[in-house]
């Protein structure tokens, strides 16, 4: 593979520490959340991070999507909600549900330009067969 892009961060301290995100001016002071746990009043956990980059991805793929079948709409909203549950192993799991909003079309092209972006987007790719991913469409 041609890396077009690369980034990385450091974490120190886990879900309880600091995240610096190389080369930026991003610094995440972490926090376990407390249905884990959790006692910190302020701080970002990797779920919180990991639904942030998905949606934004996602909502690159649908205009990828949009640009390859010559729509023109406006810019869709994606909302990603990311859990973390525990699986029938009793091992650590995330599941994620896309809800996407596409204004200028009907129900059934909503549905078609979602299922598509989600064989297209990088994070529908890496986590597909690991993650259960819902797709929700809605049209407006």
């Amino acid at each position: 593979m041609k890396i077009l892009y690369e980034t990385s961060a450091l974490s120190t301290g886990g879900r309880n520490g600091r995240v610096h995100v190389d080369n930026t001016p991003l610094h995440f002071e972490m926090a376990t959340p407390a249905e884990m746990g959790g006692n910190k009043a302020v701080g970002f956990n990797p779920e919180q991070l990991f639904a942030a980059g998905y949606a934004a991805c996602f909502g690159s793929a649908i205009q990828h999507v949009l640009k390859t079948r010559r729509l023109s709409l406006p810019n869709p909203d994606v909302r990603a909600t990311v859990g973390l549950g525990k699986n029938e192993s009793d091992d650590y799991q995330l599941a994620v549900k896309l809800t996407v909003t596409l204004r200028g079309v009907d129900q059934a092209e909503a549905e078609s330009i979602v299922a598509e972006a989600h064989q297209v987007c990088p994070y529908s790719r890496a986590t597909r067969g690991n993650v259960e991913v819902t797709l929700v469409a809605k049209a407006e």
